[in-house]
């Protein structure tokens, strides 16, 4: 697969999903139902307000695509026997960052050690997360809250997290039926906004 007919899958409301890191393919996968996170209302909890208010990780955009989409390729979930990210899937994406669609959000250290982020892909004014790691508390959640706010103050109107997942209902996850969320993505798509 190319990365232009990639993207023509998510135009469509799809994305790729392997079923275990080492599979040499990849699914397309369009839910019937769309999850997504409120880009203006974004409900962050009141523990994780007073661990934003300690700055304890630099934040970074962009500097470390490969080694986010790996850490997260590579992440030991909870009840999860693997992720869905190959290395079929980690080619296309790191193409997709060479070309300024894919981008990372990146927790670092004062003693420069990555160690939480997630990325996603913009097209027009939907970011569409794709996943996120964490080595040290909060990292991952602290990478989120600062991505809505840069999503926020650039203009997007759409934040695709694809599927329900508990761990995100603290932050005010909501569902809309798939045909619903292409069609605004697709309105979206005219929208002159940028990462």
């Amino acid at each position: 697969m190319t990365i232009d007919e990639l993207l023509d899958f998510y135009r469509d409301g799809a994305f790729p999903m392997a079923t275990s890191r080492g599979d040499d393919g990849f699914d397309m996968v369009a839910p019937l139902t769309r999850a997504l996170l409120p880009i203006e209302n974004l409900h962050v909890p009141k523990r994780l307000k007073r661990t934003l208010s300690k700055a304890l990780f630099d934040i970074r955009y962009d500097t470390a695509f490969e080694q986010v989409i790996t850490s997260c390729a590579n992440a030991t979930r909870t009840h999860e026997s693997g992720t869905w990210i190959c290395d079929d899937i980690i080619s296309l994406f790191i193409q997709l960052h060479n070309k300024g669609i894919a981008h990372s959000v990146e927790c670092w250290t004062r003693d420069n050690q990555l160690v939480g982020g997630l990325y996603g892909l913009a097209l027009g004014s939907t970011f569409c997360g794709e996943s996120m790691f964490s080595v040290e508390t909060d990292a991952s959640k602290i990478a989120l809250v600062h991505l809505v706010g840069r999503l926020k103050a650039k203009g997007f109107k759409l934040l695709d997290s694809q599927f329900h997942n508990p761990h995100l209902d603290q932050f005010g996850l909501y569902e809309m039926p798939q045909d619903d969320y292409v069609a605004m993505m697709h309105a979206g798509l005219k929208d002159k906004v940028s990462f």
